[in-house]
């Protein structure tokens, strides 16, 4: 039976829109079931830290090369073989019965949602190419991902209530099988005619970078800074990104072409991507420590507490596309994540309220979540748009790269920050002659949920509930402060254009 035109155009979309919706409930459903898996499976802060890591870092070695892979082999049938990847190792960690097992799984989970997710941008761009259908083909895109962002902490507290949280999992299962149908049926396949060639040396360089980087915020405080694995990890983590960026610029046909760097609406829009990931999404991992462990909330009680952070993201993407085209992206992308800087802001003075509670730091979630849908589409839409058709693979995969390499190193970042400012807090409570190494296992149990019984520990009343305020108050702080940041420097990368588009001087 042959497909029209307009029939494939819908079924196409209904498969980016269901694997984005996957790969949404999969960053954010994980979350709120970390506690239950710290219990379940004897996981400390470090493995709980390496459950979600392991995905982002994961993702991040793959999407460069799922962009190469795609432009030269075919975009569809990337798409159709990181669907049916992901499929199976969501099922293998559902069955996973160890920490062990479930980070290896999440790592093979995590390259084939960064190698779907790569494909899922590639394929819209090129499928929809028109101004208005590419804006309502992203918008629905985005709203769907929104879908699975914004109910996927419910849905991981519920599915942990009624069931148990393999489902969280092993859901992506039938998922998968629909999607891979609807990928067979409407998906009309595309290529890069240029034909490029795999870049296997700067794969492998900035993976082993991020990796290490990774690991030496994560292990290093517990090892010391001066421990010989620790200045190993950092000196290989900057070796590696150095080599990346060598190799890159020599070859003929870099799996990054720094030249789109040079492209401000590109840039502008390239900061916008990281911003949202030195804030709003590495604190999804942290946030339902916070709910439950600070403020005493059940699962289902945090799902629903996390549905205002999460939530704005499926209801503001339509706005930010139409405001995007009234008032461009440059005017959008720094306003969504001053936005999200001023809600991180709003959640910490309400999370030091004497009786803070949900009611407290729900206007600060309302506002980062809004800032958030406000960035993520537009910026989506923007790098891609900003680079020619053809090259719709290598745009997204710098974009999602800076996304995952952003997060991987934030989620590591964050946890270094909270453990820091809880060992900080509680250190004078202690025994005199606890060692560094004793005190930062303190902290590190105080992160992941134990309480000081269980840690062996007499405290005095409020001493553990202040100590941990104060370690994701630090947390909250330092994501409101970087996205400031970054909303300053993507304004002031799209000023330039905006000043050159004044004065009626060419842009780039």
């Amino acid at each position: 039976m042959l497909l029209s035109s307009t029939q494939q155009n819908r079924m196409t979309l209904a498969a980016v829109c269901l694997a984005s919706l996957m790969f949404g409930l999969e960053i954010s459903s994980v979350p709120v079931i970390l506690p239950t898996l710290e219990t379940v499976l004897h996981g400390d802060f470090k493995q709980l830290q390496w459950i979600m890591n392991a995905y982002t870092i994961a993702c991040t070695t793959v999407l460069m090369a799922t962009g190469t892979l795609a432009d030269r082999y075919g975009r569809k049938r990337l798409f159709l073989a990181s669907l049916a990847l992901f499929g199976l190792s969501s099922l293998v960690c559902g069955w996973a019965g160890s920490t062990g097992v479930l980070i290896a799984a999440r790592f093979l989970q995590g390259m084939a949602g960064g190698a779907m997710l790569i494909c899922q941008v590639a394929v819209l761009s090129q499928q929809f190419q028109a101004g208005a259908a590419r804006g309502r083909a992203f918008g629905a895109w985005g709203i769907v991902f929104g879908i699975g962002l914004g109910f996927g902490p419910l849905i991981g507290a519920a599915i942990v209530a009624l069931s148990n949280w393999q489902w969280v999992f092993l859901v992506h299962g039938p998922l998968a099988i629909v999607t891979l149908l609807l990928v067979w049926l409407g998906v009309r396949e595309s290529r890069d005619p240029q034909r490029r060639k795999l870049d296997v040396a700067g794969i492998a360089s900035l993976s082993l970078g991020v990796f290490s980087l990774a690991w030496c915020i994560t292990q290093g405080p517990a090892l010391g800074l001066t421990d010989p694995r620790s200045v190993a990890s950092l000196a290989v983590a900057l070796l590696s990104l150095m080599l990346f960026a060598v190799i890159e610029r020599r070859r003929a046909e870099p799996m990054v072409d720094f030249a789109v760097f040079r492209l401000r609406r590109f840039s502008g829009a390239l900061l916008g991507s990281a911003g949202m990931n030195f804030s709003f999404w590495p604190f999804m991992m942290y946030l339902p420590l916070y709910v439950q462990n600070c403020l005493g909330y059940s699962s289902v009680g945090t799902g629903l507490t996390l549905l205002a952070y999460t939530l704005p993201t499926l209801l503001v993407p339509p706005l930010a596309e139409r405001l995007a085209l009234r008032y461009r992206a440059d005017a959008v992308i720094p306003a969504g994540l001053l936005a999200i800087g001023a809600g991180f802001l709003l959640m910490l003075w309400g999370s030091r309220a004497d009786a803070a509670s949900w009611l407290t730091i729900l206007p600060g979630c309302l506002l980062a979540g809004t800032g958030l849908g406000l960035t993520n589409t537009p910026v989506t839409n923007t790098t891609t748009g900003a680079v020619p058709n053809e090259r719709a693979g290598m745009a997204s995969g710098i974009d999602i790269s800076a996304r995952m390499v952003s997060l991987s190193i934030n989620i590591a970042l964050m946890g270094f920050i909270l453990v820091e400012s809880i060992q900080s807090a509680v250190r004078a409570q202690l025994p005199a002659g606890l060692d560094a190494a004793a005190l930062r296992a303190v902290a590190e149990g105080l992160s992941a949920g134990k309480g000081a019984g269980e840690l062996g520990l007499t405290l005095p009343a409020g001493a553990v509930r202040l100590a941990l305020t104060q370690g994701f108050g630090a947390v909250m702080l330092y994501g409101g402060v970087a996205a400031c940041l970054f909303a300053a420097a993507s304004w002031l990368v799209f000023g330039v254009r905006r000043a050159q588009r004044v004065a009626g001087l060419p842009m780039r």
